[in-house]
């Protein structure tokens, strides 16, 4: 059987690797680095109502060399860019080709966990993920006992890696559930004979409790095996082969993912004519004009009419202003004219009313968040958006930092997601927050000017996750 071979070529490998760097040398080194007992990998595979753990592999037993040309650091990102929650990194190197070298790249190039996928038959191996930057390892079930299995997921408790507990069958179900196992993923592929039925892990689904994160492994290559994970209630997929395949890995996941909205884009902090010239090359839905005289992005209310008479008229103008004097904003909402008012500071909800009351324009309302409390006062403001920015005692935006997206699990009605949002989470941010719109400043600059790549990359990257055609 072919996973006897995998087996046998992994405790080879091992058994030389040993001589060489001895587990005791392994074990001391894994020690003494942190350890996070947040967990990463389990807490990406909660963010959203179904979760892509992309594999970077070039060959398999089954299929043989996959991609020929095989850029590990360059697919890592663009799976990163792409949304995923996580990537997974085969290293076993005999029948897939894969390296550790690849693994530790990768966890030093992206911001997302990382899993080490590889056949774990030795504690030697999970303290080596540790060191390789790993933030979860493989556990697989029909190639470990019970004692085996709880074992190993001790040491990796203890080193703050995660353990996605692999099972085929039933009785291995029930084998990871007494273990504790925290992640179960099913394999939709035989590893026997490498044959593939997606129905698999909807069996077996029902065996498992929902808090207990649920991995579908193997096999997924279209929509509709997506939305039957969603159906059943499954935390995760698990695809290699259709994503390494895809030349496109934002489309691909898009096509995969399925998100009919458009969402709403607003470029904030123009202040030059060039940012204007992007802005009417690139077409988002939203220009914003700061007129906070504490931010580095203020403009002077004389400039940006000069740049809003260059602007595209299918944008829309938005005045962000803190703290104010109503008399101010009406001032300037008649006279530049704007479209949107943005309150970024301690306005109150009278506040709110009488800017609606005194003005044409729509009322967004920013609330910087530091937890759910903050949130849920504004749930039944009369702001026509309101607009989840992160918190900082010392600032009013433009951190570049996000905040706890889990925080907006409840939120009841439709809102602007901002906050340190870039190429590299802004595809992730969509597909977990589900915003009406987002807020993009730092992100689209560079040395705090507005930077024209990366500016049409979040354009790009976004209209491929919403499923809309972008030139």
């Amino acid at each position: 059987m072919i996973l006897d071979k995998l087996v046998a070529a992994t405790k080879a490998r091992l058994a030389r690797q040993k001589q060489q760097k001895p587990l005791e040398m392994v074990k001391r080194e894994a020690l003494a680095l942190p350890t996070d007992k947040k967990f990463p990998f389990e807490q990406a595979l909660k963010q959203q109502d179904i979760n892509f753990i992309c594999e970077v592999k070039k060959a398999s037993p089954s299929k043989g060399i996959i991609v020929e040309n095989f850029p590990y650091l360059d697919i890592a990102r663009e799976y990163e860019a792409a949304g995923a929650s996580a990537i997974s990194v085969l290293t076993e190197p005999d029948f897939f080709l894969g390296s550790d070298q690849y693994l530790q790249e990768i966890a030093q190039n992206v911001d997302i966990p990382v899993l080490r996928k590889d056949f774990t038959v030795d504690e030697y191996q999970i303290y080596e993920a540790k060191i390789l930057g790993a933030s979860a390892v493989l556990l697989i079930c029909a190639i470990l006992s019970e004692n085996e299995l709880k074992y190993f997921m001790q040491i990796a408790d203890s080193l703050g890696l995660s353990c996605l507990v692999e099972a085929h069958d039933a009785a291995e179900i029930e084998t990871a559930l007494r273990c504790q196992a925290r992640i179960i993923g099913v394999n939709n592929r035989n590893l026997k004979d490498f044959s593939v039925n997606v129905e698999n892990s909807l069996k077996l689904r029902p065996l498992v409790p929902e808090n207990i994160i649920f991995v579908s492994e193997s096999g997924l290559q279209t929509p509709q095996d997506i939305q039957k994970l969603r159906d059943h209630n499954v935390s995760a997929a698990l695809i290699g082969e259709t994503f390494m395949r895809a030349p496109d890995k934002t489309l691909e996941l898009a096509r995969l993912y399925g998100n009919p909205a458009k969402t709403q884009v607003k470029i904030c902090g123009i202040t030059r004519p060039a940012d204007i010239d992007i802005l009417n090359t690139v077409q988002p839905d939203y220009a914003g004009f700061v007129f906070a005289g504490m931010s580095r992005r203020y403009i002077t209310p004389a400039k940006a009419e000069q740049l809003i008479k260059k602007l595209s008229p299918q944008i829309q103008k938005v005045g962000v202003f803190v703290d104010e004097q109503s008399a101010v904003i009406e001032n300037l909402v008649r006279n530049l004219p704007l479209d949107v008012v943005q309150l970024h500071g301690n306005e109150d909800e009278a506040t709110v009313q009488r800017i609606k009351q005194t003005t044409k324009a729509k009322v967004w309302k920013a609330v910087r968040v530091k937890n759910s409390g903050d949130i849920d006062k504004w749930q039944d403001s009369s702001a026509d958006m309101l607009l989840f920015d992160t918190y900082s005692k010392d600032s009013y935006g433009g951190t570049g930092e996000i905040f706890n997206w889990q925080l907006l699990q409840n939120i009841k009605r439709p809102f602007i997601l901002a906050g340190g949002l870039n190429t590299q989470n802004i595809a992730r941010a969509i597909r977990t927050c589900r915003p009406y719109g987002v807020d993009i400043s730092s992100g689209a600059e560079t040395d705090y000017i507005k930077d024209k790549r990366k500016i049409k990359q979040l354009m790009l990257t976004i209209r491929k996750v919403d499923n809309h055609d972008y030139r």
